[in-house]
């Protein structure tokens, strides 16, 4: 785990931290929002929230024993309004330090909340006879602290935002590191006097220390330029959600632009889901199913054992696993959906649905990224 609590508690505590600061998380919006942070994070590893002011800690590894850093002061969770680009936080569930860079405004098209007649002006998306409404959510893209990659990759890939590479590159896809987007209620936000409080290579090319500003972090000319530039592959429009026995997925695509390939189209999207355990039963993903309908046509069926190469457990420890992957289709659009298999202790087994989602490329399409774009 990390953040806050970084680097060095022992790999089982950094989970429990997690899992005691996602519960935490949730005491935090009731009229006494500290008192559930301070008390499940004092049983957790390596973080804890006294009296005020509310110090996080962070631990290291170190040959002589694990030492406690005092790494920031905890903030108000923001109930409404948007945090700014600077804000310092705690992820809520991957318990990784952050920073956030900019805000996106997504369609949250939530399929455990329905309603039986879309209201007129709303996007609505169907699923057999429900009528899903999508609502305005925001969620953040930010960088992530280097020092806590190491202890969030069995659970959440800290290489999640991929590109299309140059056509003259041999690679067909590249990423940047360290680069996730964050939903507005996993933010749990601090503060801290270090004029570099997070370890990431784009830290001091996209932001700037000034001590006049709240938070002291301000955006720097590169950065504005960067979202600017590459606005079109970075955005987040659309997220996808649906719980199945008490398994929440979450999905949000991204279109990642156009190919040509032995004359033809090939269209490219990137897809990043969340599976979230929300009982305390452990449960272990086995298998996928997936789905994929091409306006060409074209209908595929996928299938194979787990996800991304992993079979991962969703405890009470550790709630919550996420990852991403690619699709491409010889179409400017499609639709995704299936179904993720998921085993209990007593070895039967039972489906989760995936969301339908689609495949939209952009209409104005121009040029993929060919590299950062500074």
């Amino acid at each position: 785990m990390s953040a806050c609590a970084v680097a060095a508690a022992a790999a089982r505590g950094r989970c429990l931290a997690a899992a005691a600061l996602s519960r935490a998380r949730a005491a935090s919006a009731s009229s006494r929002p500290w008192g559930g942070l301070r008390a499940a994070a004092a049983g957790a590893a390596g973080l804890w929230a006294g009296s005020a002011p509310k110090r996080l800690l962070s631990s290291r590894n170190r040959p002589e024993g694990k030492v406690l850093e005092t790494v920031g002061v905890f903030e108000v969770p923001k109930q409404n309004g948007k945090y700014e680009t600077g804000q310092l936080f705690l992820h809520s569930v991957f318990g990784y330090r952050g920073i956030v860079l900019f805000p996106w405004q997504a369609r949250l098209y939530d399929r455990d909340v329905t309603t039986p007649v879309p209201e007129k002006g709303e996007n609505s998306a169907g699923h057999g006879s429900k009528e899903v409404k999508g609502k305005t959510h925001t969620y953040y893209q930010v960088l992530i602290d280097a020092r806590d990659c190491p202890h969030i990759s069995q659970r959440s890939q800290t290489e999640a935002v991929t590109f299309l590479a140059n056509h003259d590159d041999s690679r067909a896809l590249y990423a940047i590191p360290g680069l996730d987007y964050v939903s507005h209620e996993d933010i749990l936000p601090y503060t801290s006097t270090d004029q570099v409080p997070i370890q990431h290579e784009l830290f001091e090319r996209f932001l700037l220390f000034d001590q006049t500003k709240v938070p002291p972090f301000v955006a720097r000319d590169t950065l504005c330029a960067w979202q600017e530039k590459n606005h079109p592959w970075l955005e987040l429009s659309d997220v996808h959600r649906e719980t199945t026995e008490n398994i929440r997925v979450t999905v949000i695509p991204f279109y990642m632009g156009m190919r040509e390939a032995q004359n033809s189209h090939v269209y490219w999207w990137r897809y990043c889901i969340r599976l979230e355990n929300l009982e305390n039963e452990v449960v272990q993903l086995r298998e996928r199913h997936w789905r994929i309908f091409s306006l060409s046509g074209t209908l595929e069926t996928v299938r194979g054992r787990g996800v991304v190469g992993r079979e991962p457990v969703l405890s009470k420890e550790q709630p919550a696993f996420q990852y991403s992957s690619h699709v491409s289709l010889q179409a400017s659009s499609g639709h995704m959906w299936g179904t993720f298999r998921f085993e209990r202790p007593d070895g039967s087994h039972f489906d989760v649905r995936i969301p339908p989602f689609s495949l939209e490329s952009n209409k104005d399409e121009k040029t993929p990224p060919s590299g950062l774009h500074w």
